[in-house]
């Protein structure tokens, strides 16, 4: 079993934890109370240390994918710039409000860069924002023959891929009984304001644009049929993100994500997985793990 695919599963699992405890045992204290001395242990970890563990994993996992998929190169590439452009974004969002708006971090996500912003926080626009883009980019490689126009769309559409997951993310992680975050500008959108989005539609667009440009300095062929992991990524993440925003009794939200989000990304993941040549052999194209 390759390694970034024991880690996408410890993610997963992380998350399906931490939905367990967010949703079932936190409104039942009285149901925590009763727990033997192990399982009190299992809550306190989880509600310590869970958005923690589960980003670290979703970070390790994609870091191994895109090292052995692209290369050295690309994968630093991509991931120097979402780092460094996402903590500069969030540094500036919770001491200014620009570019998001006026919020701020509390416990539950990690130790906070110069006490504002959680170091998980970069390591997910990391890790979502290469796994949308990577999937728009293959789902539109032999589609649009301009390179200029195919690269344009990839960037526009990773962009409103991760800031899709974030129309369902942010209601739900702001608003529920234990909060990682507050709006100290509530906003017309389920408490957000509409300027959170193009925040998170521009960071992503920059840090995307700035890691393109790093790859043509070093052209490689675009993988087509090895994209199973950062669909995992994505379709993982904003199912949680959905359990908890449904959980919540928000709706809107989630019914935009899918529309803007998760079904144009798993549209693009078949369109990267079909072969332009009809006579090529099925066995050729399937998505596997352990191909690259």
């Amino acid at each position: 079993m390759r390694v970034e695919r024991i880690l996408v599963i410890g993610h997963i699992f992380s998350m399906a934890f931490g939905l367990a405890g967010l949703l079932l045992v936190l409104p039942n204290p009285d149901f925590v109370a009763s727990l033997p001395p192990i399982g009190k242990t299992a809550f306190a970890w989880s509600m310590a240390g869970g958005g923690v563990m589960y980003m670290l994993l979703g970070m390790a996992a994609v870091t191994v994918y895109a090292y052995r998929t692209l290369g050295v190169w690309h994968w630093l590439g991509f991931m120097l710039p979402a780092l460094s452009i996402s903590l500069t974004s969030e540094l500036l969002g919770t001491s200014t409000g620009f570019p998001f708006g006026h919020y701020r971090y509390l416990t539950g996500l990690g130790y906070k860069i110069a006490g504002l912003v959680p170091f998980t926080i970069p390591l997910s626009w990391f890790y979502l924002g290469f796994s949308a883009y990577l999937i728009a980019r293959a789902g539109l490689n032999n589609k649009i023959s301009q390179n200029w126009l195919k690269i344009v769309a990839s960037i526009f559409l990773g962009s409103i891929f991760l800031t899709a997951w974030d129309f369902v993310l942010d209601p739900a992680m702001s608003q529920t009984t234990m909060p990682f975050w507050v709006w100290d500008q509530p906003g017309a959108f389920f408490g957000m304001p509409y300027q959170n989005f193009a925040g998170w539609f521009g960071t992503g667009a920059i840090f995307m644009t700035i890691a393109t440009l790093i790859w043509k300095v070093k052209p490689f062929k675009f993988p087509q049929s090895n994209l199973g992991l950062p669909l995992a990524i994505y379709v993982s993440n904003f199912a949680f993100a959905m359990i908890m925003s449904l959980a919540a009794g928000i709706y809107i939200p989630v019914l935009l994500g899918l529309i803007v989000g998760l079904i144009p990304v798993l549209v693009l993941y078949r369109l990267a997985n079909t072969p332009t040549d009809t006579n090529i052999p099925e066995n050729l194209v399937k998505v596997s793990f352990n191909n690259g």
